[in-house]
């Protein structure tokens, strides 16, 4: 709770909701009800998978788009727009490549009027915080990922904001430059070095939350909101071998993958057809390979997620959906951080090729819905074929576009593989193989 005698807090966000309108069916939810406080001092990270509308609520913040319902308060009063004293660091450099390192780290001070030799002096000395000294006349394209993105880092710093946004700033970069660059980032922090009185950061890297950030947010999907708040009461620096880390790390693990209490009943409105659910478009090969993992050993038919992405080197971003996709297809269960085989994934682990495309197909007619409506679309259709664009649209209605792209190859590919049916890419046409 914040001491409402204090000074208010540099940042809240209070019921934050955010909606687009769909042409037919209702609008889309991307954040329903976010709240936030960040206080001077504090570096927090909106932890979350894509299409939590983490990034969403990031430019909110930033003033870039204004929320559908609820406020954002800066230092007490309401935000009108892009505010004074916020910078952002993007997941893509965004420089510009015609201007040199200097001349990419003042622009921001020139929009301000800051008079020339004034914006040299600070230039060079945000460049040189950040490591580049000796590249001030340097071009982008000489440089590496994790040089452009220090640049991207000093143009931000240059300015002197009062709050710093980053948007999965080293998403983009190698493990090791990525790796390399968040050290100096937190030692620069800690060193009050910084030019900045608060941090927030969007990640979907649970140990990158755990390593930097003193409070984590974790976020739901579907709508986004702010599932669980944590305090990270780890003492800098920080080691990843630390059993209180890692314990912290398997925590949030074991959230992400708990199972959400029932909704409340929802408020009469146009019912959403059970066909349309988003999927992730997650390759059958790559499910099969995580089936035969988890069957052989060490893990014998259950894994720690933290000790599989370790092993896998794979991302948050990769590996849930495909825990997620494998237990949709009724293949495996999430709970409680550990990924668990179930009896079909163990036949499916198991069996032949052959027999591996009876069961996926048994699991497609079971847990998919989409999958059995296109069938017997294709089944009553006198040529027995159907244009794609009907299914799409009826997605487009209930998901975003994206979603709804994902969730038509998703369905395309796995019926494929189940020799459900066909598809023709030209004529963007589902059809039966026997009647083709």
């Amino acid at each position: 709770m914040n001491d409402v005698t204090g000074p208010p807090p540099l940042l809240a966000v209070r019921g934050c909701r955010q909606a687009y309108h769909k042409d037919a069916g209702a609008d889309l939810l991307v954040l329903d009800n976010v709240a936030l406080t960040l206080q001077e001092g504090e570096m927090v990270a909106l932890l979350g998978r894509s299409g939590s509308g983490k990034s969403t609520l990031l430019r909110i913040v930033a003033g870039l788009l204004r929320p559908t319902a609820g406020e954002v308060l800066w230092h007490g009063r309401a935000l009108e727009g892009p505010p004074e004293g916020v910078a952002m660091v993007f997941q893509s450099f965004a420089l510009f490549p015609w201007l040199t390192v200097q001349e990419n780290v003042e622009l921001g001070l020139e929009a301000r009027g800051i008079p020339r030799a004034e914006r040299a002096r600070r230039a060079e000395e945000a460049i040189d915080l950040i490591g580049l000294g000796g590249f001030e006349s340097a071009y982008p394209k000489e440089l590496s990922g994790g040089m452009r993105q220090r640049v991207g880092l000093a143009r931000a710093l240059v300015v002197h904001p009062d709050l710093l946004l980053m948007d999965e700033p080293f998403s983009a970069l190698d493990v090791l430059t990525a790796e390399t660059l968040r050290t100096d980032l937190i030692d620069l922090w800690i060193e009050k070095k910084l030019p900045v009185k608060a941090v927030l950061m969007v990640t979907h890297n649970i140990e990158e939350a755990v390593l930097m950030c003193d409070r984590i947010l974790v976020f739901a999907v579907n709508p986004g909101r702010v599932e669980h708040e944590l305090a990270v009461k780890l003492a800098h620096p920080r080691n990843r071998q630390d059993p209180a880390f890692r314990q912290l790390v398997e925590d949030i693990y074991a959230l992400m993958t708990r199972r959400p209490a029932p909704s409340p009943p929802a408020a009469p409105g146009p019912a959403v057809p059970a066909a349309v659910v988003p999927l992730h478009r997650v390759g059958t090969n790559l499910m099969a390979g995580l089936l035969e993992t988890l069957a052989a050993a060490p893990y014998h038919g259950r894994a720690d997620l933290p000790a599989l992405a370790a092993a896998l080197q794979m991302e948050l971003d990769d590996l849930f959906p495909l825990g997620e996709t494998l237990q949709t297809l009724g293949f495996a269960l999430l709970e409680e951080g550990d990924i668990l085989l179930t009896d079909p994934g163990g036949r499916f682990a198991a069996a032949d090729t052959d027999t591996r495309k009876v069961l996926f197909a048994e699991a497609l007619r079971t847990h998919v819905p989409l999958v059995g409506t296109i069938r017997q679309v294709l089944e009553e259709r006198w040529n027995h074929r159907a244009s794609a664009v009907r299914f799409r649209d009826e997605l487009e209605d209930h998901m975003s576009a994206d979603y709804a792209e994902d969730t038509l190859r998703s369905v395309i590919a796995w019926g494929r593989y189940a020799e459900l049916y066909g598809y023709d890419e030209e004529a963007e046409q589902f059809f039966l193989e026997d009647a083709a």
